[in-house]
């Protein structure tokens, strides 16, 4: 059976150090005591140095005490710059929940000490190494995956999406799963969608031109293609002046089947160009309702008979109530929310005109999922309905 090495505490050996001195040979000493010589050699040495900062044990730091002052500062300095470089190091996966960090720790063990990453990083030292030797749950393994496709999401429609949209993406994933889940794991990941503002919106309406009534009487659905457009007009503030953009939307499917972006407010730069669009892009039938406000762009002769000859019926907002126009305004506010307010920096016209169509023709008609269409893109919303269309002709 393997001898128990003898231990002396801190004050026997600072005595034995002192009485040593007054010994003529340190061995007569040591037999006198009952230890070895070489100990007594050792601890001298380790006094003379360290003084009273002597015999401190293992795990902790030897310093003389005229220097532990200056000791405890410089090592206050290092902890701190240890500190912000963890810090540093790991601001990517802060905000990913605690298998990110635990990862990240683990990555880090040959660099940094695991319990002075798990000091910094705010995670307990236990919870890791039991997550390091017995690996993950099922269930935060599903909440890890989880959170990934939400970051996916997010990021992928450009912060647009708030809890709604997303919720619904997952749904179609196969998640099951609630708005006030994805809420709660959005503020653990510090995902924050743009916030809404709002649009102002130009509208000049003191003309002597004729002005219809309002028609649509806020019945803002459709049942099939060109039965119902409404238009408004916005400006957008460029490095260089402003640009004006007109928008005209079909209720049905809600997509901008005509626009215009010019640095005038003349109906040959607004209203005129974006109907000649619309009317390229969707046939015209009778009777469609064409909604506006009362803006002499919208109420000047040109752009009437422009209707007539198509037969459309004109209507207009109230004066002076907006949500008489409220889709079209809230596209405004949507463009926005998602285009303008993302920039740090004012566009110029060039800049502006290439953004307006990236997001009007590739991102708002294409990819862009809608509340209004049960949270489908209008592409999945006309695939669809043309298609139970197609089916109810086939049977009739």
């Amino acid at each position: 059976m393997a001898g128990k090495y003898k231990t002396y505490d801190r004050i026997f050996k600072e005595n034995v150090v002192l009485l040593s001195y007054e010994k003529r040979t340190l061995k007569e000493f040591a037999d006198e005591l009952g230890i070895y010589p070489h100990y007594l050699t050792k601890w001298r040495k380790e006094y003379e140095k360290f003084g009273g900062g002597s015999f401190c044990g293992s795990g902790y730091e030897r310093v003389h005490p005229d220097n532990k002052k200056f000791f405890e500062l410089e090592k206050t300095s290092k902890e701190s710059k240890l500190r912000f470089e963890i810090l540093k190091n790991a601001s990517p996966y802060l905000y990913q929940g605690n298998l990110i960090i635990y990862q990240f720790i683990k990555d880090n063990e040959k660099k940094y000490s695991i319990a002075q990453m798990c000091k910094v990083l705010g995670v307990g030292n236990g919870r890791y190494i039991r997550w390091k030797y017995n690996g993950v749950s099922e269930k935060r393994r599903q909440i890890a995956l989880l959170k990934e496709d939400i970051k996916t999401i997010f990021f992928r429609f450009k912060k647009h999406y708030g809890r709604n949209k997303i919720t619904q993406e997952l749904h179609s994933l196969g998640y099951k799963i609630s708005k006030e889940q994805v809420t709660f794991y959005m503020r653990q990941l510090g995902l924050r969608s743009v916030k809404k503002r709002k649009f102002i919106v130009t509208t000049d309406s003191n003309h002597n031109h004729y002005t219809a009534p309002n028609v649509l009487n806020r019945e803002f659905k459709a049942n099939d293609y060109s039965k119902v457009w409404v238009s408004d007009i916005t400006y957008l503030q460029t490095t260089k002046g402003f640009l004006y953009l007109t928008m005209i939307m079909d209720l049905y499917d809600r997509k901008i089947v005509g626009w215009s972006l010019g640095s005038r407010l003349s109906t040959n730069k607004t209203t005129l160009p974006a109907l000649e669009m619309a009317l390229t892009n969707r046939k015209v039938l009778s009777g469609l309702i064409f909604h506006s406000d009362r803006g002499v762009q919208y109420a000047n002769k040109a752009f009437t008979r422009k209707l007539d000859s198509y037969k459309c019926i004109r209507s207009m907002s109230r004066k002076g109530d907006h949500l008489d126009n409220a889709i079209s305004e809230s596209f405004f506010s949507s463009l926005k929310r998602e285009l303008i307010d993302r920039k740090s920096n004012l566009l110029s016209k060039k800049q502006m005109k290439v953004e307006i169509f990236e997001f009007i023709e590739n991102w708002y008609n294409k990819n862009r999922i809608h509340t209004a269409l049960n949270y489908k893109t209008i592409e999945q919303f006309n695939s669809v309905n043309d298609c139970k269309k197609l089916n109810e002709y086939t049977v009739n």
